[in-house]
């Protein structure tokens, strides 16, 4: 399994605080089975802007203790990237980074507010080849409203990363139900767990995978926990399952407004 989204580079976001915690997540991450991990900490303007060379001397410093403690994962390096009118400037200035330098980029939105720019900014990365990969969707308080939005922007070329913890409560009541209607509806491609902290969400990836297999067949668990993340990760075309509309029943659909 490869984690597809993290917060373990110590002291450049609110992730990982001291080196010390960077190498206990990454040993929890291989615990809890993964043999690969995006290091995507956020790249927000004025708040988080370690640039791309930056990282790459962290990653590879890192890297190199863990190959001397036989520890052995591999490391990729991305942005979660909030989303702005100058994500392409921030990409082709090297301050922020796709995933492992391939066409797909992560980013996140404003969890409350859904930017009036939006399809604007995806057309102009879409442009410029790129893939954009939406963190998380499962936690915006207006696609809980709307999932139908999740529909329209993967029929628009968008790609959807879910957090394990939903499928666990860890967001609440309104992001789990919202990521199980996602999933199966086959609006999910990756999944991450958005770690932050140890001993948080490593420890509970067994049962997150149990409740999977009770909403998904195996192996299209393996293709979001394994071959959509090798094949972005590698630059390659990831062919998607053809997408259904969510469907929330008159109740559900109240109960995501209060």
């Amino acid at each position: 399994m490869i984690d597809f989204h993290t917060h373990i580079i110590s002291n450049i976001d609110d992730g990982a605080r001291n080196i010390e915690e960077t190498y206990n997540l990454i040993k929890e991450a291989k615990n809890a089975g993964f043999e690969g991990i995006v290091l995507s900490p956020h790249y927000i303007e004025k708040y988080y802007e370690t640039d791309v060379l930056e990282k790459n001397i962290l990653v590879k410093a890192i890297s190199e203790n863990l190959k001397n403690n036989g520890i052995d994962i591999n490391l990729y390096i991305a942005s979660e990237i909030y989303f702005s009118e100058i994500i392409m400037n921030l990409l082709e200035e090297g301050k922020a980074s796709t995933i492992n330098n391939s066409c797909y980029v992560l980013f996140e939105m404003p969890l409350n507010v859904k930017p009036l720019n939006l399809y604007d900014i995806i057309y102009t990365l879409q442009e410029n080849k790129l893939i954009p990969v939406l963190a998380h969707p499962e936690r915006y308080s207006f696609i809980q409203k709307d999932p139908q939005m999740v529909y329209d922007l993967v029929e628009k070329g968008l790609l959807m990363q879910a957090n394990y913890g939903s499928f666990l409560g860890m967001y609440g009541k309104k992001a789990k139900k919202i990521v199980q209607k996602l999933i199966e509806s086959d609006l999910i491609h990756f999944l991450g767990t958005d770690v932050h902290r140890q001993n948080t969400i490593y420890k509970y990836i067994p049962k997150a995978l149990e409740i999977l297999r009770e909403i998904v067949e195996e192996d299209k668990l393996e293709k979001l926990t394994t071959i959509n993340p090798k094949l972005a990760l590698n630059n390659k075309k990831i062919n998607i399952d053809e997408p259904l509309k969510v469907k929330l029943s008159f109740k559900e659909r109240i109960k995501m407004f209060f």
